[in-house]
């Protein structure tokens, strides 16, 4: 290729994924086409032939090749799509979140492409690859742990604009730069046990998924040390539990079977104390005339339990209206009115399931 029809390319346009290593000429090369006709497939795709454009694509997916995607001619070439990845949508409480994502979105004339991550670090680069490959305008995130993210480090040098939900962001802590919308998991879940504490039990134990796949798991479960602390009350190992729906009634039983066995379990979210309450009621135990059970999240199904779950209510469907609002200021390169953290109030429920101990 004459060295003129190379040099006319933006290198912005020409370069990969910094972490790949792979250049739109490797693609050019690999698809056997000029570097030329490889860059207007990414550019301008109507001016390419259907099946040259295909060549190149599939060449590009063999290499793990993406576009930079705010490259000064893609820049220009918005989708008006967001891309939403979630944990799961099994837990009520982001299919809450995503109504309010959706009826934002298409408020504003935005499209959505949602993914979920299964609460898997390694899913989520694959999952957020995949959205950046549809050329999406900006993301909305909630990752396992958003101070340590290696996707959120790639979002972060590539510019690409992006809004957590649900990741907590502290001023104090790495990635404090980063855009978030979410409840203070920390003191509403010490606020959550102190209301047991003030109901008179003393022994409460935590139920939680895996600390891992969850930073709000592990910031709830802080807050339920600050208010065990505070108290002098005993803290308690925290019981993590590999799944949110599955039964998990034989670590329930160990710990109903201990001579000083908790009154009270404090579960990290709704959907575990749903479980939980199973569970108890399978080991012949009454809820909440023999131990009390309080939960996180305050999804709709927690009303429909009998009785009716207590629990930390945060208003889910705000959170992903919120996160879409900021996102789209970010994208319109406009300030967000609350800066970097948005932290939305949380609510108290504490009746149904929670009593003063036997």
């Amino acid at each position: 290729m004459p060295p003129h029809r190379r040099a006319a390319l933006s290198p912005r346009l020409a370069s990969a994924d910094p972490g790949h290593g792979v250049t739109l000429a490797d693609v050019a090369l690999a698809a056997k086409v000029s570097l030329a006709t490889a860059s207007r497939v990414f550019s301008h795709p109507q001016l390419v032939r259907e099946a040259t454009a295909q060549r190149v694509h599939d060449a590009a997916r063999r290499l793990s090749f993406r576009p930079n995607l705010l490259g000064a001619k893609l820049r220009a070439q918005q989708t008006r799509i967001i891309g939403v990845m979630l944990p799961t949508l099994d837990n009520a409480v982001f299919a809450e979140c995503w109504r309010g994502i959706e009826e934002a979105s298409l408020a504003a004339g935005y499209s959505l492409m949602l993914v979920t991550s299964n609460y898997d670090p390694a899913r989520e680069r694959e999952r957020v690859e995949y959205l950046l490959r549809h050329r999406v305008d900006g993301l909305l995130l909630t990752v396992a742990n958003a101070a340590d993210s290696i996707v959120l480090d790639q979002l972060d040098r590539e510019s690409v604009p992006y809004v957590l939900a649900y990741n907590q962001i502290t001023a104090e802590g790495a990635g404090n730069h980063r855009y978030s919308v979410s409840v203070d998991n920390r003191v509403s879940a010490c606020e959550g046990v102190n209301a047991l504490i003030a109901a008179g039990h003393r022994r409460i134990a935590v139920v939680s998924g895996a600390f891992m796949a969850s930073d709000r798991a592990r910031q709830r479960f802080a807050g339920y040390e600050d208010a065990m602390r505070a108290h002098g009350l005993p803290v308690l190992d925290a019981v993590n539990l590999p799944s949110h729906t599955a039964s998990n009634t034989a670590q329930i039983r160990a710990l109903v079977a201990q001579d000083d066995a908790p009154t009270a379990f404090f579960c990290t979210n709704d959907l575990l104390a749903i479980g939980v309450i199973s569970d108890l009621k399978r080991l012949g135990l009454r809820v909440p005339q023999d131990v009390s059970v309080l939960g996180y999240d305050g999804i709709a199904l927690g009303a429909l339990v009998e009785p009716p779950l207590a629990t930390v209510a945060q208003p889910n469907a705000d959170i992903g209206t919120q996160a879409i609002a900021q996102l789209l200021a970010r994208l319109a390169g406009a300030p967000s009115p609350q800066g970097h953290a948005t932290l939305l109030p949380h609510a108290l429920r504490i009746d149904g399931t929670v009593r003063p101990p036997p």
